[in-house]
């Protein structure tokens, strides 16, 4: 019944479609995405994407056709996928963190935090000054 202009085309309303989730872009909002000759939604874009197109970790375009991870709103490269402290490549099953947005492994985070709380709230060594100044 009604033609859209699309990418200086002209479809039909059933003919423009997501190319992930296949929903009719023309009841989904009046916006749509392109990347590598896909024609996507708002949302299959961002969940590909991200907001940028750019590697969280390295900066770089994250091509259309590679899988990518995310956490919340990043999204990697799968060789980005890693501990930006150490490194370290997670396995399916690690735990990882999101912190001051940058991924960390259960270790690194859990290293951070101690000496957060050690800045926050420094030891008490005056014990331990009186107990050594005993000693012969």
């Amino acid at each position: 019944r009604f033609l859209l202009k699309a990418l200086d085309l002209f479809w039909h309303e059933d003919c423009l479609k997501c190319g992930c989730c296949n929903c009719r872009l023309g009841e989904v909002g009046s916006t749509l995405y392109t990347k590598a000759d896909l024609i996507l939604c708002r949302r299959d874009y961002l969940r590909l994407f991200g907001n940028n197109g750019l590697c969280s970790a390295c900066s770089k375009v994250i091509p259309a056709f590679e899988l990518v991870m995310r956490a919340r709103n990043n999204v990697y490269h799968l060789e980005c996928f890693a501990c930006q402290q150490c490194s370290n490549r997670f396995c399916v099953g690690d735990r990882f963190y999101l912190c001051d947005n940058k991924i960390l492994c259960e270790y690194d985070y859990e290293e951070r935090l101690m000496f957060a709380s050690m800045a926050y709230n420094p030891p008490n060594f005056a014990h331990l000054k009186l107990q050594t100044s005993h000693l012969p």
